[in-house]
């Protein structure tokens, strides 16, 4: 059986072009077969969208589904049970706010590991598809050594031993911790973490087997030091500079901001997080919105990643990453394109990230146009399908 969906402004992903008065088919696994304009083809089922905007669903390339945005340890003492039931709620959060695709960055008890089995097996509908990572790698007293959270390496061998072990236990992303972090208490952005040495062999055995590496660096010389280590991507990269940037050109590397997680403190954070830690972000967000603006005008890939699950950062925030993205002097297909790019660093965008026949219907129905006002995905009701399925 078929489905069209037709009467919708049609906006594949590809180029900066709405297309009026757009019909599309999808085929029973969940995959577009056809779209055009004028008058749609018969099909066994028809939708009308009623002049909705139509675009592909977002991905967001940096969340933390079992922490706790409300508490300043983001609830990392929770037990699995209640950890997990957390979890689901903040997939459900994430697809409702328009995003269908996550690659976790660091998940308590594995618990994103043990959620993508379920969802391969067809018994956790309605959430956004999961690349999982399991708990990430820091070094003892890193930014990552924290309870219930991760692998703790201290040594090459260690860290070759504890991914290989990631990997067979499901882990289908790597998270590597090169510097320090806004919430932690005893370190600085600027405190290199995991040496050169630790991170390459980690990245050697992800590649290995085909996963994506991506690598906690706020500034300096850690950022050098994972890129130099051969990360697929700087998560954060507060403080990159020319030199840096250089070699994420030469290597490929991709660059996902967050500039979402650094807002969120003095936005919300007022008053209800230590001082030394409300200063920390507080100092920085100047500093970041230009250093990532530099690297995306020298052309580095940028992705959608917001850090969700950190302090005030919750998992509907995703559009607000977009907005700020524009306001720093990004254009709407631009700041949307960091969607595709995130498809493209996780290596799945032959079947995700565009509205393109062969690949999944997995997209949103807006009332406005985003390529005029990049707001319009803050759409509290937007209409959301998974596989040409609505969810929500």
């Amino acid at each position: 059986m078929s489905t069209v969906f037709q009467n919708c402004h049609f906006f594949a992903g590809t180029s900066a072009t709405v297309q009026p008065n757009s019909w599309f088919a999808v085929d029973d696994a969940g995959k577009l077969t056809a779209t055009g304009t004028g008058t749609a083809p018969n099909a066994d089922t028809q939708v009308d969208l009623h002049g909705g905007y139509v675009t592909p669903g977002l991905f967001n390339v940096h969340t933390h589904i079992s922490l706790d945005p409300q508490t300043a340890d983001g609830g990392a003492r929770t037990n699995v049970v209640a950890t997990t039931v957390r979890a689901v709620a903040h997939l459900h959060d994430l697809l409702r706010s328009g995003v269908t695709y996550i690659r976790e960055c660091g998940c308590t008890y594995d618990i994103d590991i043990a959620l993508r089995q379920m969802q391969k097996s067809g018994r956790l509908p309605q959430v956004p598809t999961i690349m999982p990572a399991g708990g990430l790698f820091s070094m003892t007293g890193g930014h990552g050594d924290a309870p219930n959270g991760g692998n703790i390496v201290d040594s090459p061998d260690e860290m070759r031993k504890a991914v290989r072990t990631a990997m067979k236990n499901g882990a289908e992303a790597i998270k590597l911790v090169a510097t320090g972090g806004v919430m932690t208490p005893n370190d600085f952005m600027n405190d290199p973490q995991l040496s050169t040495a630790e991170m390459a062999v980690g990245v050697e055995e992800a590649h290995h087997k085909h996963r994506v590496v991506a690598c906690h660096a706020e500034g300096n010389p850690g950022i050098m030091n994972a890129i130099e280590a051969g990360v697929d991507s700087i998560e954060h990269g507060f403080y990159v500079n020319d030199t840096e940037i250089d070699l994420m050109l030469k290597q490929g590397t991709y660059l996902t901001p967050t500039i979402v997680a650094d807002w969120a403190f003095p936005t919300y954070a007022q008053g209800k997080v230590p001082a030394w830690e409300l200063k920390k972000a507080t100092d920085a967000y100047t500093d970041l919105c230009h250093n990532i603006m530099h690297a995306f005008k020298r052309g580095v890939p940028l992705t959608l990643g917001t850090d969700a699950g950190t302090v005030f950062n919750d998992f509907t925030m995703t559009p607000i990453e977009l907005q700020l993205m524009v306001a720093n002097g990004m254009t709407p297909f631009e700041a949307f394109d960091t969607s595709v790019n995130g498809a493209k660093l996780m290596r799945v965008d032959s079947a995700y990230g565009t509205l393109e026949p062969g690949k999944y219907a997995d997209f949103l129905v807006l009332r406005a146009n985003p390529l005029q006002d990049i707001k319009a995905f803050q759409q509290a009701d937007k209409a959301v399908y998974l596989k040409g399925k609505r969810q929500y």
